[in-house]
Parts: C-alpha cells; sequence; structure tokens
C-alpha cells in the first residue's frame, strides 16, 4: 500500500500540473478571441486604436532601427569572415538579406517591442486591475475587454508587420556598412545578391511570423495584468510578477513559435 500511494503522488502532481496547464491555455485562447472579435463590434474605437499603434509602433521605431543596425553590422562581420575562407564573399548581400527577412527581423523586433511595450501593457492593466478601474468600468457597464485589450490587440497586428519591415531594411544597411563600406565587399555585389536572393515567399513567411508574434505578445502581456488579482501576492509585488511573467512567458513563446513556423514556412 505504501508504494502505491508513493507511486501515485507524483503521478498526481504531474497530471495535476498537466490539467493547470491545459486550463490556462484555455483561457488565454478565449481571452484572445473575445478580445479580437470586440474589435469590429460598432463604434469601432479608432481613437483608441490609433493611440494604441503610436504607443506600440512609432515609440518603438528607434529602439527597432538601433538594434537593427547593429544586427545588421554584425551579420555582416560574421558573415564575410565566414565566407572569406572560400572566396564567396560576393554571397554576403545574400547570406544577411535571408538572414534578417526570414529570422532575425521577425524575431528581435518581437523581442524588442515586447520589452519596451509589452511589460508596460502588463504593469497598466495589472495596475488598474489592483486599483479597481477595472471593475470600476463593469459598473459603468463597459466591457473592459473592448475597451483596454482589443485595441491593443489591433495595434499590434497593425506595428508588428511595419517594424518588421523597417528592421529588415535597416539592417540591410548595416550589413552593407560592415561589409561593403568597412570591408571592402562590391556594393553592387552586395545589393545585388541581396534582391535576387530573397524572394516573395520569404517576404510573406516573415510578415506571417510577425502577425503571429503580435498575437503572442499582446495576449500574454493583456492576459497577465488583467489577471494580477488572481496571485497570491497582491499590490505593487503582484503587479511586478505579473509584469516580469509577462515578458519572460512572451519572449519564450516568440522563440518556440517561431521554431514551429519556420518549420512549416521552409
Amino acid at each position: 500500500m505504501l508504494s502505491l500511494v508513493t507511486l501515485k503522488t507524483p503521478v498526481t502532481a504531474i497530471g495535476r500540473e498537466v490539467l493547470t496547464f491545459t486550463r490556462d491555455l484555455g483561457r488565454v485562447f478565449l481571452f484572445f478571441v473575445r478580445g479580437f472579435f470586440l474589435i469590429f463590434q460598432p463604434p469601432i474605437q479608432f481613437d483608441k486604436i490609433r493611440q494604441q499603434i503610436f504607443f506600440i509602433g512609432m515609440k518603438s521605431v528607434f529602439v527597432v532601427c538601433l538594434t537593427a543596425g547593429f544586427t545588421g553590422m554584425v551579420l555582416g562581420l560574421q558573415g564575410y569572415y565566414a565566407l572569406v575562407k572560400y572566396g564567396s564573399t560576393a554571397a554576403l548581400g545574400s547570406a544577411v538579406a535571408l538572414s534578417l527577412v526570414r529570422e532575425m527581423g521577425p524575431v528581435l523586433t518581437a523581442i524588442m517591442v515586447i520589452a519596451r511595450a509589452g511589460s508596460a501593457m502588463a504593469a497598466e492593466i495589472g495596475i488598474m486591475r489592483i486599483s479597481e478601474q477595472i471593475d470600476a468600468l463593469k459598473t459603468m457597464d463597459i466591457n473592459p475587454l473592448r475597451y483596454l485589450i482589443s485595441p491593443r490587440i489591433a495595434a499590434a497586428l497593425v506595428s508588428f508587420p511595419l517594424l518588421t519591415a523597417i528592421f529588415d531594411v535597416v539592417g540591410l544597411f548595416g550589413g552593407y556598412l560592415s561589409g561593403s563600406a568597412l570591408l571592402g565587399v562590391n556594393p553592387a555585389f552586395y545589393f545585388s545578391r541581396a534582391q535576387s536572393s530573397v524572394e516573395t515567399s520569404d517576404i510573406i513567411g516573415g510578415f506571417i511570423k510577425a502577425l503571429v508574434f503580435a498575437v503572442v505578445m499582446v495576449t500574454i502581456c493583456c492576459y497577465q495584468g488583467y489577471y494580477t488579482h488572481t496571485r497570491a501576492e497582491f499590490g505593487a509585488k503582484g503587479v511586478s510578477i505579473s509584469t516580469t511573467s509577462a515578458v519572460v512567458i512572451s519572449c519564450v513563446l516568440v522563440l518556440v513559435t517561431d521554431y514551429v513556423l519556420t518549420t512549416f514556412l521552409l
């Protein structure tokens, strides 16, 4: 009997964790679905969507451009010293362009936006929850999901592909600076190979990743902030834990979904 109890304890614990994970996954999915369809409920909140596009997209342009420039320069350096061993430095443009468009652009853009805007979302909504502002919205018969979450979902879906495109372009010129301007690769070869190697399917695949990462970011960050009050810790500590969880979970899911999407898109 003792051995049966001993065996049952870890199995029970594993089963409990699996059920909890499944329940939380379903809650997050329903949270996003409800928020997404409320975007189209009239009257559409164009002004709030515009404000969130400015916050998520416009205010992230600088950090995205800075990250893209140095990422492209590093890719140019690493690619040059890898290709020069085989006498193929003319292919540097292809290596930089494909790395940016297929992988680095969508992933690094998502991580930068999560760090800048996603953390702010989780903290803002979390503070609104613990200060009972969300309860006040319900008292005034205002749907909190429609008022707080839907504009952010719409703005993220608009902003992420645009920021990814900016990242790709700036990163390509960063690769040009380190590969051509500094190391002497022919600029004509660099840009011609970059143009010829990138196909429409690569660009579409990058934008698909950007849209998926937008969904991941806005759903996880808003969900963590919205349900701050369900944590054991309350008040400022609960908000800090929710914000940290939002950033960490979002970044990890971006990397996981990137692998899954790459498997299907290649």
